[in-house]
């Protein structure tokens, strides 16, 4: 089952965790240092949240579309470019606490959305320096060079 996922920066990450954890009436599927996300069922939703800067408001970080395998994955990158965007891949990435394929694509109004599957659960947040995993979206660029260093994950 392929699921919408909505990411939000948030300054208060235990707050955060509390309000969603009643509005969805369940509990986080991974909370680690600055970051939690939920599996959510009803409606299908990955929601996931990362600390931001303490006193600002939340905002959207990034969207996607969480899928089953890297087929589903590499089809969706075949399916992209052909159809005329710039798309920027990334395999074997550890980025969130897990180890993912995706592909990310920018919409008109320069929106981050990634096509990813989780392959396996890992112990760190982001990978190496210039990894698009869970950077600021807020510097999003439009090609597929700025993609790969200003986006975010998850």
């Amino acid at each position: 089952m392929s699921r919408v996922q909505l990411a939000l920066r948030v300054p208060d990450l235990d707050a955060s965790v509390a309000f969603y954890s009643k509005l969805f009436g369940t509990e986080p599927a991974k909370l680690r240092d600055g970051y939690a996300n939920f599996a959510i069922a009803e409606p299908p939703l990955k929601l996931v949240l990362i600390e931001g800067t303490a006193g600002e408001v939340t905002r959207m970080d990034h969207l996607g579309v969480e899928v089953e395998s890297a087929e589903q994955v590499h089809a969706a990158t075949t399916r992209l470019s052909e159809a005329g965007l710039a798309t920027t891949e990334e395999n074997d990435t550890t980025c969130c606490y897990a180890l993912q394929d995706k592909v990310w694509v920018h919409a008109p109004g320069q929106e981050p959305w990634e096509v990813y599957v989780v392959k396996a659960d890992a112990g760190t947040l982001d990978r190496q320096r210039g990894s698009t995993c869970c950077a600021d979206s807020a510097t999003a660029g439009s090609g597929a060079k700025e993609a790969a260093t200003a986006s975010s994950c998850c």
